[in-house]
């Protein structure tokens, strides 16, 4: 019986080592195994080539090409060979802290990178992980051993929000190995004070990679599900403001609405990718949404 992941989502299971190998394993086979059981076998499937996913087979054997054809997985009996670097750069900043329904957005990324990173090792990829925020940064060069695995789980678990994220923008050069093609995520909540983040973005694009921003969000910043008179506390300069909900819900939304079509219209123009993720919505649908991306590096 498929194990639901959402009973797992609590920090003290997140922030374990060996608490989020069970999660990223359970969502990451979980997804792979339920599409299993609706898949058929297509016209023309090549049986001496191909076969379809069963729970337990070596995920690095997945064809990335026939998943894209027919969204369905199938083994394939040839070894497949990659020289893709997975890239995850986290936002480590305070604003990160912000918490809805028990959870935080820094733990639901770490939920979010860790499963992502365990289909992408198990497939083959080299995978690392940077984060940052003005007081610290941390570094962790793609590799595929699943030794490198773990110790990107344990810096995963590691990470200590602090601050803003860096005025001084971090020189790229440092996140790029521009001898490989890359897939590069950057998980943030956009918050920043003088587009910092914005131009941080735009430099991480080169000719030879392809960047997604996962843009994270909380229910009720997203639908600004207040009620009555509530004060906003800035996390990151420790600022509050003092709102009647009613009064503000109308610009607010405006507001935040204008903001996030300034920023994809930013990014798309700079051949980024933009995605808006809920903290209430399935992983499932990050799985998917990497998948493609992955595929389309092939």
């Amino acid at each position: 019986m498929k194990q639901d992941y959402h009973q797992l989502l609590k920090p003290e299971i997140i922030n374990t080592v060996s608490g989020l190998t069970l999660i990223s394993k359970i969502i990451a086979e979980g997804y792979l195994t339920g599409l299993n059981h609706s898949a058929r076998v297509g016209y023309g499937m090549e049986f001496s080539q191909y076969r379809a996913y069963e729970n337990g087979d070596d995920l690095r054997l997945l064809d990335w090409k026939m998943l894209a054809r027919s969204g369905r997985y199938y083994i394939k009996q040839s070894e497949i060979e990659t020289n893709v670097s997975i890239k995850f750069i986290l936002d480590a900043s305070l604003s990160m802290l912000h918490k809805e329904d028990g959870l935080t957005k820094i733990d639901f990324a770490k939920v979010l990178i860790a499963s992502l990173s365990y289909l992408a090792q198990k497939q083959g990829d080299a995978v690392g992980l940077f984060a940052l925020n003005e007081k610290s940064f941390i570094s962790l060069q793609p590799k595929i051993q699943k030794q490198h695995f773990n110790r990107l789980l344990a810096e995963l678990i590691e990470i200590n929000n602090e601050g803003k994220w860096p005025n001084d923008t971090l020189n790229s050069d440092k996140l790029h190995d521009r001898a490989h093609k890359e897939l590069v995520f950057f998980i943030t909540d956009l918050y920043e004070h003088d587009k910092e983040l914005t131009n941080f973005i735009k430099q991480l694009k080169t000719t030879k990679n392809e960047v997604v921003v996962l843009h994270l969000l909380g229910k009720n910043e997203a639908n600004f599900n207040y009620k009555g008179s509530v004060t906003f506390e800035d996390l990151e300069t420790g600022n509050k403001l003092k709102v009647d909900t009613k009064e503000v819900k109308r610009t607010y939304l405006k507001n935040a609405e204008l903001m996030m079509n300034q920023t994809k219209d930013f990014l798309l123009k700079n051949k980024i990718n933009y995605h808006l993720f809920q903290l209430d919505e399935p992983i499932h649908k990050a799985i998917k949404f990497f998948i493609d991306k992955r595929t389309k590096m092939n």
